[in-house]
């Protein structure tokens, strides 16, 4: 059923004598398939700040009110103990090779934890799995590229829990550890920090566009696949203090909530921001997820467009998978596409 892909020494199942295409059975791809954002915050509205009934085991440090990346909770201590940084996230494929899957959806899984200015200790996978539609050694292949990953960042991988779905699905729950004063959030945005974007913009309208046609897109697999381990470093190491990732919410969905959580407006020059190889086109050859277009419509309200096009506007919005940090402050090697102002009329601003 598989042919080995000599390119890179794994399994490639887009090569022509394998039929098997992940992507088929889902009716999404990776962080596109997320709830819309505001659908989202309408169904959490409510259920923040209930304390447990019993004495919590540690000082709830980020949790659901500001939508941040993960939750972090300081552990007690004579003087104060280090942050715990907990989180889950897990896709339907968003590419047709299963070790590739995998690896993406660790590394996004991941993620969270780097967003937040922690470190992976431990993982757990998270599997759905059609049984009686898929054989399980594509699913062995999944857990293979997610543990790989998680091997490259040092993280365990320590079991985890399945279920017989009608999709395919895979992610994991991840806990880390940080340093409770140097957390990177979402809400510490002040005017006058310049914004940098560590990985470029596309993925979603070139997976879209994998998922149609089958063409393989390498580079868009290996920036998915990327560890943010080094930005998040290099982010903590310039004095960063907020800062967020770039997933199905697009840019401008996550920028906007950064934004809003900071009580400032963003400002971005659009003509600053990377781009896929091949991304522009995908836009234009039409193919651009639900997911994309929701995000566009929910920060719309919210955001003066200047006199970006609506192509722009949508890669924008695009909705990634296993993006990059979008940092508020200037980290090496990365661009600055804009900065943070005072608030005013908009959160959003696009120049």
């Amino acid at each position: 059923m598989y042919t080995r892909n000599e390119t890179d020494g794994h399994r490639d199942s887009g090569a022509a004598d394998a039929p098997v295409r992940l992507t088929r059975y889902a009716h999404g791809g990776g962080c596109a398939c997320k709830i819309p954002p505001g659908e989202l915050e309408d169904a959490v509205a409510g259920l923040t700040g209930i304390r447990p009934a019993a004495e919590p085991a540690g000082e709830l440090l980020v949790g659901l009110d500001t939508g941040d990346d993960a939750a972090a909770v300081r552990l007690p201590g004579p003087e104060g103990g280090p942050a715990v940084v907990a989180t889950a996230d897990f896709f339907t494929p968003v590419v047709d090779d299963p070790y590739h899957w995998g690896r993406i959806a660790a590394a996004n899984a991941l993620s969270d934890v780097y967003a937040m200015g922690g470190r992976p200790l431990v993982a757990v996978n998270l599997l759905g799995w059609p049984r009686g539609k898929l054989p399980f050694e594509l699913a062995r292949e999944v857990l293979r590229g997610g543990l790989e990953v998680a091997g490259q960042a040092g993280c365990h991988v320590g079991g985890g829990h399945s279920v017989d779905d009608v999709e395919p699905k895979y992610g994991m729950a991840v806990t880390g550890i940080a340093d409770p004063d140097r957390l990177l959030r979402n809400d510490t945005g002040r005017p006058g920090v310049p914004l940098s974007l560590t990985k470029p913009l596309g993925l979603g309208v070139l997976n879209n566009r994998h998922k149609a046609t089958g063409e393989f897109f390498v580079h868009a697999v290996e920036t998915m696949a990327a560890l943010n381990r080094d930005a998040a470093e290099a982010a903590l190491a310039a004095g960063a203090r907020c800062a967020t990732d770039v997933t199905g919410f697009g840019l401008l969905g996550h920028l906007y909530k950064m934004a809003r959580a900071s009580g400032v407006t963003a400002v971005v020059d659009s003509s600053a921001v990377p781009y896929l190889d091949g991304a522009r086109e995908a836009v234009r050859d039409g193919y651009v997820s639900g997911g994309t277009r929701r995000n566009l419509d929910w920060v719309a309200p919210h955001t003066d467009f200047g006199s970006a096009d609506e192509h722009t506007r949508l890669l924008l919005a695009d909705a990634q998978t296993s993006g990059g940090l979008l940092v508020a402050g200037e980290v090496p090697g990365a661009p600055v596409i804009g900065e943070l102002t005072a608030a005013g009329e908009h959160a959003l601003v696009i120049r």
